[in-house]
């Protein structure tokens, strides 16, 4: 088998009602995909996260003018070899951001591709599954004004307890003032349910206004306290999992096993969230996972993308290992974005569904997506 094309479509689509997080306001919603095609009539999709505010295009231009000219003609089944030609490739200009989350997306639709030539579900390739079903989390909680929306917020937690939803990320970094009293609401709204809560503030806060929060927020008992401060800011990981109860989460903004050994080697973080669109796809996620591992540090992916990103998520939590096995070992859930996003449902044929409250893990091949042609025509501003 032979990569004979690779056809990239950046989709795009404006909010018609903005919303925020701590570093910016969101305008739209987009997408950069790559379409691996073979001489065997096999394709594979893959998704470069478009990080924080990033245009898709950056991703799209790496894809097209780095990586293309290194995989046409290749064998898509050398996966580890094509990963590790595309790294050292760009590694003079790359490493971090857009270039790694370019590898991502040729990554994951390798990893596609073999899946389907296997008649195997990508989690099958990946040694198996631990799990069958996935506890989800609702990701929202974003501001339509700013600040001074924690009543807003309340009543936007019952409706993700409505949909379903027992675990529930809260996004805060609005200042510390007003991050507690948005949690003093929600807390308040929930209580007497059986819900447990995150936060992530996406590092909008130096140490001190961290810890500050992160006392304050001591009696919620959280699961976990996401991106207290800058990624390039180790040492304030560490401070902040030295002075706080809670467990600190963080790297989605982290890049390959050579970020991520820095990382864990210092002790930054209790749970890793690589992002399978960004930390360098499907491959470089086996190597984070095995370092974690060793490491006795949790591994719980973090998405935000479109449905594919959504889709090799999902394989790689089906085999992620418990860090501590015990009878009752804890186990990593999904990230399940609830803000407003015009077609990710509708790019795949078979979106993610809740069921009981659970996700389940395909069994299809490949991913198991089957994309909508249609919805990429409509958004694809490459088209």
């Amino acid at each position: 088998m032979k990569i004979v094309d690779l056809k990239l479509h950046v989709l795009k689509s404006p909010l018609a009602e903005p919303f925020a997080f701590s570093q910016g306001w969101v305008h739209q919603r987009s997408a950069t995909l790559v379409e691996i095609i073979t001489d065997e009539g096999i394709s594979g999709w893959g998704e470069a996260f478009a990080q924080g505010l990033e245009p898709p295009e950056i991703g799209a231009a790496v894809i097209q003018h780095a990586l293309k000219p290194l995989l046409l003609g290749a064998d898509p089944l050398d996966i580890e070899v094509l990963w590790h030609t595309c790294y050292h490739r760009t590694r003079d200009y790359g490493r971090k951001g857009s270039v790694v989350a370019g590898i991502s997306a040729v990554d994951m639709a390798l990893w596609d591709i073999a899946g389907q030539a296997r008649g195997v579900p990508v989690w099958k390739l990946l040694g198996g599954r631990f799990r069958d079903k996935v506890q989800p989390y609702a990701t929202g909680f974003y501001r339509i004004q700013g600040q001074g929306e924690a009543q807003r917020l309340a009543e936007e937690a019952l409706r993700h307890h409505d949909a379903g939803f027992s675990l529930m990320k809260v996004k805060l970094g609005f200042g510390v003032d007003d991050d507690i009293a948005c949690m003093h609401a929600i807390g308040k709204a929930i209580q007497g349910k059986p819900i447990r809560l995150m936060i992530d503030t996406n590092h909008a806060y130096g140490r001190a206004e961290a810890l500050r929060l992160g006392r304050a927020l001591a009696e919620f008992d959280l699961l976990w306290y996401e991106e207290p401060v800058v990624p390039e800011d180790i040492a304030g990981y560490v401070e902040m999992r030295q002075h706080l109860t809670m467990p600190i989460a963080g790297g989605e903004n982290e890049h390959t096993l050579f970020g991520y050994q820095q990382l864990l080697a210092a002790g930054g973080v209790d749970i890793a969230q690589p992002d399978i669109g960004s930390c360098g796809g499907i491959t470089a996620a086996r190597h984070i996972m095995a370092l974690a591992q060793s490491m006795g540090v949790r591994v719980n992916p973090h998405v935000w993308g479109s449905a594919i990103a959504q889709a090799a998520s999902l394989h790689v939590i089906a085999a992620v290992p418990v860090a501590h096995h015990s009878l009752f070992a804890s186990q990593p859930v999904l990230e399940y974005d609830r803000s407003s996003h015009p077609f990710r449902q509708a790019l795949v044929q078979h979106p993610l569904t809740l069921r009981d409250g659970w996700v389940d893990i395909p069994d299809r091949p490949g991913l198991g997506i089957e994309v909508n042609r249609d919805v990429i025509q409509q958004y694809d501003t490459l088209a």
